[in-house]
């Protein structure tokens, strides 16, 4: 099993057993709601333990039967060992978590965020709120519903997290907008994975053997089967790491030229964890890349306009060259139609 199911399983038992506090759950409960063997259980429990997490086991009075239990008395002192410092930027950096809006922490996040607050006086608390004026954050835009009656999100989300924590096939309900119509999909959901303002499911699709992306708000109906599904255990450990944005393809080595003019800015920022930076005798400087040939890339090309140059690949040169002749075209056909 790899190492990101076992981690996902085993922050599943934690928030089970947490759940059922004051009644507990049996080894057996917990397999029968992961999937796994109770032997599993037990080598879960005891890895969680290791690591130092207050779980203990209560044989129970009424039935005999053992339950696992977490003391939640444990970290009741948590904030008394932060600084002052400390409490605050934690306080304030709620404001950088808004990307977790769309998923199913949310609730968690924000009852975590209350109950540091509670350590602070009214005044500490209005004098962080005010940071936010000169600290200040640009949320990526977050992605709208498709159409006035499209399925609410929540319910999508919470069944493919489900599918994703429990190994289980799933079928999908899909509107792809790059056909424009309406598909059902068996799937093997690995990961939901959050990006530029929205919340995608990464699943493997046995029909086309890769993995696909998902984008959540075009998924109309998601239901889980019972068969199980053994994970990819080469899956990346980043969302998307081979794309500038939302793109599971292949990568392929780019070269593009800047100008001198742009030079300063192209150089001071990583683009891209690939990227190699060759500098110029004339100031220019030319940018090397690792990754897909998709929207993400165009647009940013595009993004230079006249201070960016496509070196390779020549299929790349080409499409960029005809999207700049058609946007060109388009202009020119304005400026025709207002002189006349």
């Amino acid at each position: 099993m790899p190492r990101n199911a076992e981690v996902i399983r085993q922050w599943t038992i934690l928030r089970e057993v947490e759940r059922s506090r004051t009644v507990g759950l049996t080894i057996d409960a917990l397999a029968s709601l992961t999937g796994v063997t109770t032997r599993t259980i037990r080598r879960d429990l005891q890895a969680l333990e290791e690591a130092g997490f207050p779980l203990y086991d209560d044989r129970s009075q009424d039935d005999g039967r053992t339950r696992w239990k977490i003391n939640g008395e444990a970290f009741k002192g948590l904030a008394a060992g932060l600084t002052v410092s400390e409490i605050c930027a934690l306080y304030f950096s709620r404001t950088l978590l808004e990307s977790l809006s769309g998923t199913p922490f949310r609730e968690v996040v924000e009852s975590a965020f209350a109950k540091l607050a509670s350590v602070m006086t009214p005044h500490m608390r209005q004098f962080l709120d005010q940071l936010p004026r000169f600290i200040a954050t640009k949320p990526e835009g977050a992605r709208r519903r498709v159409g006035q009656e499209a399925t609410p999100q929540e319910p999508i989300v919470a069944r493919a997290l489900e599918a994703t924590l429990q190994s289980r096939q799933a079928t999908v309900t899909y509107f792809s907008k790059s056909s424009g119509r309406t598909k059902t999909y068996l799937l093997h959901p690995h990961r939901l994975a959050y990006a530029e303002g929205g919340l995608y499911l990464q699943a493997f699709v046995p029909e086309y053997n890769e993995i696909r992306t998902f984008a959540i708000e075009r998924i109309q109906d998601i239901s889980l089967l019972e068969e199980h599904f053994t994970p990819i255990e080469d899956l990346p450990a980043g969302a998307f790491p081979d794309s500038l944005g939302v793109h599971s393809g292949p990568p392929t080595r780019v070269e593009i030229e800047f100008r001198s003019e742009v030079a300063d800015y192209v150089r001071e920022r990583e683009w891209h964890p690939s990227q190699e930076i060759q500098e110029l005798a004339s100031g220019a400087l030319t940018v090397t890349l690792n990754v897909c040939l998709d929207r993400a890339l165009r647009s940013w090309i595009l993004s230079f306009g006249p201070q960016a140059r496509v070196v390779g690949p020549q299929e790349l040169a080409n499409e960029i060259a005809e999207l700049i002749e058609e946007a060109r075209s388009r202009y020119g056909a304005q400026r025709e139609a207002k002189r006349a």
